[in-house]
């Protein structure tokens, strides 16, 4: 009596190996199995599906997010009182974990295109959750912390929608062969009618979403308003340090027609340009006064403020990685700078004729100035010989008694105000953060801050803004035209062309997958369909009946089961040898 386990024989398949071992470490072929996903693994695929949407919309966000990357860090200095450019560990990380958890995702679809059972390694699992979880805090902290940065992403789509329909419309189409595929090997009818609906619905919807899709640049390019003008946000900053007068002067060499600029008041009267509350990261103020760098930036006077040192911290902390662009010439002229006043910049924007806007801090209850902030600084204004139709005056206080002293100010304010409210206050112009304005609502004077990338200064473009402001004005100006404007007409022609070739590419999957399937049927012998009806898979099939066939041989006595395998170029496995 022959006492033995099955002999499996399999094919050799390097590429199947690969793609099981990776994702399951399932690296031989008998740990393989064409039996259903357990209920549990498939637990496990969508939660590895959610962790890819999730991650990819993380990436999305933090790709259209770096107009705002410098906005930040700042925050992030705020609040630890470190200067760090925090954007780079959470890059690194995001792009390491969409990378991997995309990697994974193919995986999985390559198994059920193969028909193999998804079986995600423990590690992996590992994987998975920690990319997960690592997400959800980042979106819980920077919604806390930067809450208003989540309207980058309706903005931006303003600008990529219409690729991202196409490329989500390709990418549905594509997966078309695995969803057909399941759908003509499925012997549950209800299975199949459940996939092909799930699948016509997105699909269907994918055919719809240009119906709510909205972008300026959709539009006729005669009705095309003029370039937007662009301000110097702290002058230039990613090409010299901020709030100084090699700054502003880099600017106006990038043709810009306005100087944007944070003042603050010295404990002598003298307004001065400062966007911090102390000195620490803009000056050497931790050499120069090392007990008072903690000190509020107003409590300084003049005569202090002038030995220090406000170019330094540039070359050495390189906040935008441009040092390493800069001449010699260029940094030494940067590394001599020293903390500008409010009447050395409109002096310098008189001469060049140019815009001013400043936002003016109000000093601390306790500072000298607290109640004669606006008159010190209008009487700068004032002294410096700018003409008053060059200076965008922003303060809410005393705004009255600010346009009786100097009636011919730009009345510029910085909060949202419906139109009646800015007439009825004799203010002219806004000056808003770029999210804080309905693009469809543009006629109102508008300044927006602070727009540095090429698809957010196209999209306001588009919308008929008629100034920015901007940290990169050196990069704005290779911008002659918005990077894309698209007549409707034509928007609808490609929208349409493309929803019918995906349509027909579709329709066609389906029909191809459905006459392999039946030509493949017609291939059988009557046997090989009953052992397809087992086992679903022919090649399974078709090593069963070669085992049975050696097993037969060999309690015939024909030979012995090595001899067998040598003979047919085939590797053997058994967990038990054959005993008498």
């Amino acid at each position: 009596m022959v006492k033995h386990q099955p002999l499996q024989v399999y094919e050799r398949q390097l590429c199947l190996s690969c793609i099981t071992g990776i994702y399951g470490c399932r690296w031989k072929r008998y740990q393989r199995s064409h039996d259903d996903t357990t209920k549990w693994e498939l637990l496990w695929s969508l939660i590895l599906l959610f962790t890819f949407c999730l991650l990819l919309v993380w990436f999305y966000f933090w790709w259209e997010a770096h107009n705002d990357y410098s906005e930040f860090n700042w925050y992030l200095y705020n609040r630890s009182g470190e200067w760090s450019d925090g954007t780079v560990p959470i890059l690194a990380t995001t792009a390491a974990g969409f990378t991997y958890i995309a990697f994974l995702m193919v995986l999985a679809l390559c198994h059920v295109a193969l028909g193999q059972q998804l079986n995600l390694h423990w590690l992996h699992k590992i994987g998975v959750i920690a990319a997960l979880l690592t997400t959800i805090v980042g979106v819980i902290s920077v919604s806390q912390t930067w809450g208003q940065e989540w309207d980058v992403i309706p903005i931006s789509l303003q600008a990529t929608g219409p690729f991202l329909h196409i490329g989500a419309l390709i990418a549905v189409t594509a997966l078309s062969w695995i969803v057909a595929g399941q759908v003509a090997h499925a012997e549950k009818t209800m299975f199949q009618v459940v996939v092909v609906l799930l699948y016509l619905s997105v699909l269907l919807g994918l055919y719809a979403v240009p119906f709510y899709i909205s972008s300026p640049c959709i539009m006729d390019p005669n009705s095309l308003k003029p370039r937007p003008e662009v301000f110097g946000h702290q002058g230039a900053p990613m090409l010299a340090p901020e709030n100084t007068l090699w700054s502003f002067q880099r600017a106006l060499q990038m043709n810009v027609t306005g100087l944007e600029a944070d003042v603050a008041i010295s404990t002598d009267s003298v307004p001065f340009l400062m966007r911090d509350l102390t000195l620490r990261r803009t000056t050497d103020v931790e050499k120069v006064f090392p007990d008072r760098q903690m000190e509020d930036a107003s409590y300084f006077n003049w005569t202090d403020l002038q030995q220090l040192n406000a170019g330094l911290w540039f070359l050495q902390d390189d906040p935008f990685w441009t040092v390493h662009n800069l001449s010699p010439h260029e940094k030494d002229l940067i590394a001599n700078q020293s903390v500008c006043s409010l009447e050395q910049l409109l002096k310098l924007a008189s001469y060049h004729n140019s815009t001013v806007v400043f936002r003016l801090r109000r000093p601390p209850p306790e500072h000298p100035c607290y109640h004669s902030w606006i008159n010190d600084t209008l009487q700068a204004v004032q002294q410096s010989g700018v003409s008053p139709d060059l200076v965008m005056w922003t303060p809410d206080e005393h705004r009255a008694q600010v346009e009786e002293l100097a009636p011919g100010l730009i009345q510029t304010s910085v909060e949202k105000q419906t139109p009646e409210s800015l007439q009825y206050r004799s203010i002219s112009r806004l000056l808003l953060r770029y999210n804080q304005v309905n693009f469809s609502q543009t006629h109102i004077n508008l300044t927006l801050y602070t727009v540095n990338e090429p698809w957010l200064y196209s999209v306001l473009w588009c919308s008929g803004v008629s100034s920015v402001s901007s940290e990169a004005p050196h990069i704005l100006r290779k911008v002659p035209y918005p990077l894309w404007l698209m007549r409707p007409n034509e928007y609808c022609l490609m929208w349409v062309s493309a929803d019918l070739i995906s349509f027909a590419v579709v329709i066609g999957i389906f029909v191809l997958q459905n006459y392999h399937m039946i030509s493949g049927m017609h291939s059988y012998n009557p046997e090989q369909i009953m052992l397809s009806a087992a086992v679903r898979r022919s090649s399974r099939d078709i090593n069963v009946m070669k085992e049975k066939l050696i097993f037969s041989e060999v309690q015939n006595g024909v030979g012995t089961a090595e001899e067998l395998y040598g003979d047919n170029g085939y590797d053997y496995y058994t967990n038990q040898g054959i005993n008498q």
